[in-house]
């Protein structure tokens, strides 16, 4: 089992003026079971997955995994936003997976606290986190089969994908004891699962992990598989009716609705 015990803050004072985020703004949250609520982002750099789905395209922040970019935010500009903005007390933290950036996880739990925050850390399972303050909600996005690169497609940014791409991205695909832990550890937390429509393949694999993680249906969230406008939305009809048909909630994704591959920052 992978497991992180980040006990320790970011310590000296000048790690508070290092960059150690890429992405920092306002926004609605948009997916799962806080969906609506004003939220400050705060998106880290760097994944352990390369997540590919193909009709439903690349990771929708491919920038941040497949072709991980320089941090440019600093932890005093994520306290400088809530100053700020005092009205707003919801954080997403976002990546690529910032389960891998566990001193500044912890760090924000402290902050958190003390600022009567709510902290949501999407995360697709590879690593657990055992912080001072229990994180308040683990919005869980697993990844399985139909996450899998193909060999031979191309990145964003044009790498062409070999055996070794797809190695890296199945090292920490599926860490279910990690899971079981977290979910476990943590204060509460939901299932958002990508799926494109046909694939009965993945969603059998979607509904038996629920299953074995006895996660309730009203704590699901399926997710229509796409990057940009144009590959969600034919996924919308197809992810409804499933999600109706078995029993689980529906998440539009609106921010891809909304912004496209537009970058907020």
């Amino acid at each position: 089992m992978e497991t992180l015990s980040p006990t320790k803050t970011l310590g000296r004072l000048k790690d508070y003026y290092k960059p150690i985020v890429l992405e920092l703004y306002l926004a609605h949250q948009s997916e799962g079971s806080r969906a609506g609520l004003p939220t400050v982002v705060v998106r880290t750099s760097g994944c352990t997955h390369r997540c590919y789905f193909g009709e439903g395209g690349w990771c929708d922040s491919w920038y941040t995994s497949v072709h991980p970019e320089r941090p440019t935010y600093s932890f005093n500009d994520i306290v400088k936003i809530y100053d700020e903005n005092p009205h707003v007390k919801e954080m997403m933290l976002t990546g690529g997976s910032p389960s891998m950036h566990g001193a500044l996880v912890n760090e924000l739990t402290h902050f958190c606290f003390g600022r009567g925050i709510v902290l949501t850390l999407e995360t697709e399972g590879s690593h657990f986190l055992e912080t001072d303050y229990p994180i308040d909600l683990i919005s869980l996005s697993p990844k399985f089969s139909n996450s899998i690169p193909k060999l031979g497609v191309t990145t964003p940014l044009g790498t062409v994908v070999d055996e070794k791409f797809i190695k890296r991205h199945n090292k920490y695909r599926l860490n279910k004891e990690v899971i079981k832990n977290m979910l476990k550890y943590h204060l509460s937390y939901h299932y958002k699962p990508v799926w494109v429509p046909g694939d009965e393949k993945s969603f059998k694999e979607i509904e038996d992990f629920r299953v074995e993680m006895d996660i309730p249906k009203n704590q699901t969230w399926l997710m229509p598989g796409g990057s940009t406008r144009e590959e969600l939305i034919p996924h919308y009809a197809g992810t409804i009716k499933k999600a109706l048909e078995v029993g689980y909630n529906f998440c539009p994704r609106a921010h891809i609705i909304a912004f496209d591959e537009d970058r907020l920052v």
